[in-house]
């Protein structure tokens, strides 16, 4: 899957241009907080918004921001993943 990538946004399309993957981590201040996440359920399962939470990290991360999350996927992952920080 390819994703399209734009300074707050993370986000794939199918062929047809519907949107089947988003990350979106508006800037707050000297952070980046991921806000929302979705994944078309026809994907569901393949580590797709795994995949969305990382590409933003590195994104983040390559401004200069701090990251956080409100998004409950987003929180759950930070959680799990304390080595990412």
């Amino acid at each position: 899957m390819d994703f399209i990538y734009e300074s707050e946004r993370i986000y794939a399309l199918d062929e047809g241009g519907r949107l089947i993957a988003e990350i979106t981590f508006p800037v707050r201040g000297d952070a980046a907080v991921i806000d929302h996440t979705f994944v078309d359920p026809s994907l569901r399962g393949q580590k797709i918004a795994d995949r969305l939470v990382r590409e933003a990290l590195a994104q983040i991360r390559a401004h200069g921001l701090a990251p956080g999350a409100t998004c409950p996927y987003a929180v759950k992952w930070f959680r799990e993943h304390p080595e990412e920080f």
